[in-house]
């Protein structure tokens, strides 16, 4: 795969409270595309980042439905895809990539 496809699978690292409380068990949660697999994440997180995979457990988030001035609206589904890292490997997601 070339790098391009790699960007493509990862969107984007998700940072919030519960990411950082996975950084502590060696994961890494990152948004990516509804019709991306396991090993192609597996396979871009590799590449991009040149760490060691141990497992990738994947989620899809249903958008919720939110009223804005009266108006109702639905947000995005999107999915998450959870990355375990080797012992020994990190990822800084704070810093560009």
């Amino acid at each position: 795969m070339s790098n391009v496809k790699h960007y493509d699978t990862i969107v984007a690292p998700l940072i919030t409270e519960k990411a950082t409380m996975a950084a502590e068990q060696n994961q890494v949660i990152f948004r990516v595309p509804l019709n991306a697999t396991k090993p192609e994440v597996k396979e871009a997180v590799e590449a991009l980042f040149e760490v060691k995979v141990k497992a990738v457990n994947t989620l899809r988030q249903k958008g919720k439905t939110k009223r804005f001035r009266g108006i109702v609206g639905r947000r995005n589904d999107f999915k998450k895809a959870i990355v375990t890292l080797e012992e020994g490997y990190s990822i800084d997601v704070t810093t560009g990539l």
